[in-house]
């Protein structure tokens, strides 16, 4: 049997009779992933869902243009939302951050009330009391809620650099915002990545939210479909046509962030310099 040294160990190892459960557990979960899938597929052949009327429509030019457009439009409303929520939130972070007793507080009160305020009551307040067109009140909206919620992500991100960069970066001479552009925010942005690219996907999937206010979106396109085509009303085509390329925006995105990762990785500002060993006989100057 391999031996494995405790110091290489994050937990305890476990025997032949755990390694035998847990093989177990995972051939029962396996095969209960599978029932459950072939019984979703088992419904959907019996309630007809795949029968040529209900897929014919999307064969139509008209339909696929509809589809390509409100495509476009959500990532359209998706793209000023991530580029504003990013400059939102670096805006507020640094009020947060701030030592002026007076910014500070008010940048926290805005994070506050933001995160606090859903964004789809944020979005019917800008698109009905304000009178705005449907495209920047949903912007405005997922810009107010995700701004507000990344700003605290850039904080905590930049306050959990380690305290002694800070000091030596002023015992060096260097300004606040010296500090911050060139030492801490560098640091921090491999440790917030994760949680940006997950905010930015929530603000992704929140662009359906759209098509309650009338804007033209991917899923209002669905809707158009399923309810105005005389074809016993293909709601499940349309889920299953429109989920699987949300779905790998989602995935796309979060590529985007492991490629990102693997460039600063890369990037010589943010790798770690090889120092030369000291050798014998090498001395200080002045020391005999």
């Amino acid at each position: 049997m391999t031996h494995v040294p405790a110091a290489d160990a994050l937990y305890d190892i476990p025997g032949p009779r755990t390694r035998k459960r847990h093989v177990v557990y995972g051939i029962v979960s396996t095969a209960l992933i599978l029932a459950l899938v072939g019984w979703i597929i088992y419904l959907l052949f019996d309630t007809e869902q795949f029968t040529s009327v209900k897929w014919t429509p999307f064969e139509y030019k008209g339909i696929q243009e509809l589809l390509l457009r409100g495509l476009g439009n959500t990532l359209k409303a998706f793209g000023c939302a991530a580029v504003l929520s990013l400059a939102l939130g670096a805006v507020l972070a640094v009020g947060r951050l701030s030592e002026h007793r007076v910014l500070r507080w008010s940048a926290t009160l805005l994070v506050e009330f933001f995160r606090a305020m859903p964004v789809l009551v944020m979005i019917f307040f800008i698109f009905v009391a304000l009178k705005v067109q449907p495209l920047p009140a949903l912007v405005a909206g997922l810009t107010l809620y995700n701004g507000s919620v990344l700003a605290e992500v850039f904080r905590t991100g930049i306050n959990s650099v380690e305290r002694g960069q800070r000091e030596a970066a002023y015992a060096l001479g260097m300004r606040k915002t010296q500090v911050m552009t060139h030492v801490l925010a560098p640091q921090a942005v491999r440790a917030m990545m994760p949680t940006i690219i997950s905010q930015l996907v929530v603000a992704l999937k929140d662009t359906s939210l759209g098509y309650l206010i009338t804007y033209e979106e991917f899923l209002h396109a669905g809707k158009l479909i399923a309810s105005n085509l005389d074809y016993d009303l293909p709601f499940i085509p349309v889920v299953m046509v429109i989920s699987p390329i949300y779905i790998g925006m989602c995935m796309l995105l979060s590529w985007f962030a492991t490629w990102v990762a693997k460039r600063q990785r890369r990037n010589p500002k943010t790798e770690a310099v090889d120092v030369a060993p000291a050798e014998p006989g090498t001395l200080l100057p002045g020391v005999q």
